[in-house]
């Protein structure tokens, strides 16, 4: 997808700061750390434009960015470890189980996996979670440049059969810029 311009929206930290639903909507969710917003920015051939950190639990707003003035990305605050105090957590489950079961904008979820580990416990739920109230996911394989090549089949058909996948979750490297194309093929579909 050609990106004319992507630019940052605004934040939310409750549902009646979401921005007014007017175009369609992709999420980007995960466990902290996982990749989302680097994800974002690499789709985007972005360095900066999302804000990223080493750091568990950076993203702590739901960040909205309106992409060629067609749609908008949201990158969702991480879910599991974080370095955040356990009511602010609690406070982003509120947030994101309400944009995530009632934004009706919402095309679609981008649920991120580091391919490196067997998806956890978490991310089971996000998918049961999304798979519940009929919301169409794409699972992405993040972080492929951490493994072998020898390592990628095996990794895959691990994320595949844990989250009780059709198919194998889409690879993505932003280090190498690798599975952008085939990731922005299954969003258009979405928009």
């Amino acid at each position: 997808m050609k990106i004319h311009s992507a630019e940052f929206l605004t934040s939310a930290a409750q549902p009646k700061q979401f921005p007014n639903p007017s175009l369609p909507e992709i999420a980007f969710a995960g466990k902290s750390n996982v990749g989302k917003s680097t994800l974002i920015n690499s789709l985007l051939q972005r360095n900066q434009l999302v804000k990223t950190s080493s750091t568990p639990g950076k993203t702590q707003l739901i960040n909205f960015f309106c992409i060629n003035d067609l749609f908008h990305l949201v990158d969702l605050p991480g879910y599991g470890y974080a370095k955040v105090p356990e009511a602010v957590r609690r406070g982003w489950q509120t947030t994101i189980e309400a944009y995530l079961g009632e934004r009706s904008t919402l095309r679609g979820v981008v649920l991120i996996v580091d391919v490196r580990h067997k998806p956890g416990e978490h991310d089971r739920q996000m998918k049961t979670w999304l798979d519940h109230y009929q919301r169409p996911v794409l699972v992405v394989a993040n972080k492929m440049d951490k493994l072998k090549r020898s390592q990628y089949r095996s990794q895959l058909q691990q994320v595949r059969t844990t989250l009780q996948l059709e198919q194998d979750p889409l690879p993505h490297s932003s280090l190498d810029k690798s599975g952008r194309e085939p990731i922005w093929s299954a969003l258009r579909q979405w928009l």
